[in-house]
């Protein structure tokens, strides 16, 4: 009953980011002539060219891709993929035609950072929460998956830079305009705005993918394990795991106490150690902490 819940739960997770970021699309990058990153970036130019909706293009794209993964990356991965892609497709298609231009983020050409600040964003959580869901938004995700699957050695996150860098190369020439006497004028700035906004939404999915309860780990290393042990379950109420080591210089017998506390009770576990000779500890930085916490009979 647990896993169900949990899967319907992962589940509406992918439709509601599948429908945020059509919003996205359809809000604040369609109407100010810059390509995203990606499979999409590609639809998107293409919709600038031709006007076939970019609702349609990235079900064309990524319907094959799903089948792809669902062969030789995992089935699991594969199936949450294809129900973002499809919810994505539909409700980007929807949202056309409900005459949205009076809340699109138009700026005309002028100031087009600001939508692509807010866009980047946006798309960083999206791309955070899929990836977490054991999902993508399809595109270049799945074929950066199945590169690295097949290639161990290339980096997930170059891949997907190089494929990204091919559109923002692209974005170069498709919005060219033409002056007057018909020349075609190339600007810089698609390709700028395309580089930032791939820059801001993969920092934003990083940041999701890590997770925000980052917190500290101590590694000590002393002859008072009790004592110290004692004040820390005391003054900050954690517990801490205790090793018995031998030290390679002396020969003497210590003891590695490994804590890991939150951010704001540094300064006190600092202070502990402070009244104890024979005690060395270092620090690291802790992303998330895993782990079921809860007492089991």
């Amino acid at each position: 009953m647990k896993q169900k819940t949990a899967n319907l739960f992962t589940y509406l997770c992918i439709i509601f980011t599948a429908i945020l970021l059509a919003f996205n699309y359809q809000l604040f990058i369609v109407k100010n002539n810059f390509a995203p990153a990606g499979i999409n970036g590609i639809a998107t130019m293409i919709q600038y060219k031709t006007g076939f909706s970019l609702g349609y293009m990235t079900l064309l794209i990524n319907l094959p891709l799903c089948i792809l993964a669902y062969f030789f990356i995992n089935k699991s991965f594969a199936k949450r993929s294809l129900c973002f892609c499809l919810v994505y497709s539909f409700a980007f298609l929807c949202l056309q035609k409900q005459g949205l231009e009076t809340f699109q983020y138009d700026a005309k050409g002028h100031d087009t950072v600001f939508p692509v600040i807010l866009s980047g964003v946006i798309s960083g959580i999206v791309y955070g929460m899929c990836f977490r869901a054991n999902a993508s938004t399809g595109g270049t995700d799945i074929l950066s998956k199945y590169i690295s699957r097949k290639k161990p050695e290339l980096n997930f996150f170059w891949v997907t830079f190089s494929l990204n860098a091919v559109v923002a190369a692209v974005s170069f020439f498709v919005y060219a305009e033409r002056d007057t006497s018909q020349n075609l004028i190339f600007d810089y700035r698609p390709v700028c705005l395309c580089i930032l906004y791939c820059f801001i939404s993969s920092f934003m999915g990083n940041y999701i993918i890590k997770g925000t309860k980052t917190a500290c780990k101590f590694t000590v290393i002393t002859t008072h394990p009790e004592e110290i042990t004692n004040d820390i379950l005391n003054t900050l109420k954690h517990s801490s795991t205790q090793i018995s080591a031998l030290g390679s210089f002396s020969k003497d017998e210590k003891t590695v106490l490994i804590c890991v506390i939150n951010k704001h009770q540094i300064i006190d576990f600092k202070n502990i150690l402070k009244e104890y000779d024979n005690t060395f500890s270092f620090e690291e930085t802790v992303n998330e902490t895993y782990g079921n916490f809860r007492q089991i009979k």
